[in-house]
């Protein structure tokens, strides 16, 4: 989904956004189904802590072309 993303003219950063976005939602839901609450705080400050760096390291660089 990413590389047909990123084909059609969408910012790499922009992709791994929304891409880790999704796997929030499919992390939180699972987490829910399941009742982990713990297992969900986990996941979700995982999942921000890795977005954070995935923005940072796509600012450092400049962009993508």
């Amino acid at each position: 989904m990413g590389a047909a993303l990123c084909v059609h003219g969408m910012p790499v950063g922009d992709v791994l956004g929304l891409l880790t976005g999704c796997g929030v939602i499919g992390a939180v839901t699972t987490a829910v189904a399941g009742g982990g609450r713990a297992l969900l705080s986990a996941l979700a400050s995982a999942a921000v802590r890795a977005a954070a760096d995935a923005e940072h390291g796509v600012r450092e660089k400049g962009g993508m072309p």
